[in-house]
């Protein structure tokens, strides 16, 4: 007979001896010579049961509490949110949904809870989404919620916890849940963060994400640890119906004399060091590459300088901030998150045009305070610096521009999704991205599209 416990990240197989050829036949089971047992990684529990469950190998399972949960909600889940779940639950409770900003993600992660009726963690990547993940779980089914991070370390039958909370706790509570949630899950893409879903032995995975695919290929390894991407629908589908119609414009503004020449100079420091090293930047690989090199070679460090200084003059273009203006007069009447990649260019924006700012630097208290104000209505723009993007349960707006940014289609996605939540009257929302022409930012716009 073979017994299975949780035990330090990891599924110890009692009764199982080195000796025994069914060591190496299970999933991920390998024989630990300092234990002198058989472990498989935690995540791999749910296969090593599969298994045994299909062979005629006796096992007593107590990896995981005899706890059921009886929970509710008062959702009323949309077609595609119903849609989302079932395929979850089709592939064995495991598995990725993929929507866009706004479409009630959490929603469906609710029902989906409600659902197995198990214990749960769900994994968030900020202290804002652990504030508001607790506030929609106590909410919804009125029963105490633990909380790790924030500088809480309360464990209940659900918990909410940082990704970097879980990373730490794993090992010791990984046998104690039978679901777990990730929101935002591409950030598992990141290596330590992988460690925390390795460590967990929930057979039951759930991930949420607005962009699963990452550049760097680590969906792959997410895939692994969550499950497959199960169901997926993009803004373009659910506009006009369960999220606000929208457009996107451009507008391309010319640099100022000086900092054209300015411009041309550095950027051409930084093209001539490519073409007198015979290097090409295919992808951030490359780039990061030059950074590795710029530590050791004194040219290679002026170009990335000089590459910095074309970066921030084409992005905080003189024109773009009057441009911003005639935007904020014509949108009077609207709610307006202007996005920018700079914090110095949001003071700027602040000062000159009287706009709350939100920045890495700004306070939680002073963010709270200014997010409510603009959902009350008091304040009727904000401007910020990627601090929106991501995390954030930013009140209704309809029109968003995007000063400066990133290629990431992840960020763009993100700040997109910031205007679609359907609008009382049945609006729409508008998108304006502010390019300088002829500079290197257009290639970085088509990019990010």
């Amino acid at each position: 007979m073979i017994t299975l416990r949780f035990e330090d990240g990891t599924i110890r197989l009692d009764g199982l001896e080195e000796s025994d050829p069914g060591v190496e036949s299970l999933p991920g089971v390998a024989w630990d010579n300092r234990g002198l047992v058989a472990r498989a990684p935690g995540h791999r529990y749910a296969d090593l049961r599969d298994a045994l469950d299909g062979s005629e190998i006796p096992f007593e399972d107590r990896v995981l509490p005899d706890e059921s949960l009886s929970l509710s909600h008062a959702y009323d889940l949309r077609p595609y949110q119903r849609d989302a779940v079932d395929a979850w639950r089709a592939s064995g409770d495991r598995g990725v949904v993929e929507l866009p900003t706004g479409a009630g993600k959490t929603v469906l992660a609710v029902d989906a809870i409600a659902a197995l009726g198990v214990p749960t963690l769900v994994v968030v990547p900020t202290i804002d989404l652990l504030e508001q993940w607790r506030r929609e779980l106590e909410t919804e089914f009125e029963v105490p919620i633990g909380q790790f991070g924030g500088g809480e370390q309360e464990q209940a039958a659900i918990t909410v916890s940082t990704y970097d909370s879980a990373y730490l706790r794993a090992e010791d509570v990984g046998g104690d849940f039978g679901l777990v949630v990730f929101d935002e899950v591409h950030h598992l893409g990141g290596e330590g963060y992988r460690d925390a879903a390795r460590l967990l032995a929930a057979p039951a995975r759930l991930g949420l994400t607005a962009t699963f695919e990452r550049p760097d290929g680590a969906h792959e390894a997410v895939a692994d640890l969550v499950g497959p991407k199960v169901y997926e629908a993009g803004v373009d589908d659910l506009a006009g119906e369960h999220l606000a119609e929208y457009e996107v414009r451009r507008i391309e503004v010319a640099l100022g004399a000086g900092e054209r020449e300015a411009y041309e100079e550095a950027q051409g420091t930084f093209v001539d060091y490519l073409k007198r090293s015979n290097l090409s930047l295919r992808g951030g690989s490359d780039y990061r590459k030059l950074v590795m090199r710029s530590g050791t070679d004194p040219k290679a460090r002026e170009a990335l300088l000089a590459k910095q200084r074309a970066r921030r003059i084409m992005m905080n273009a003189d024109a773009k901030v009057e441009t911003l203006g005639r935007l904020l007069d014509r949108h009077r009447e609207d709610r307006v998150i202007v996005f920018t990649a700079h914090t110095d260019l949001v003071y700027r924006l602040s000062e000159r045009y009287l706009l709350p700012a939100i920045t890495s630097e700004t306070g939680a208290k002073e963010r709270t305070e200014i997010l409510e104000r603009f959902r009350e209505g008091r304040y009727s723009r904000v401007v910020t610096a990627n601090v929106l993007d991501e995390g954030v349960d930013v009140p209704d707006a309809n029109v968003a521009v995007v000063l400066a940014g990133s290629g990431s289609e992840r960020e763009f996605t993100q700040r997109l999704g910031r205007i679609l939540r359907p609008k009382v009257d049945g609006g729409s929302a508008l998108l304006y991205e502010v390019v300088s022409e002829e500079t290197a930012e257009e290639r970085v716009a088509d990019r990010r599209r």
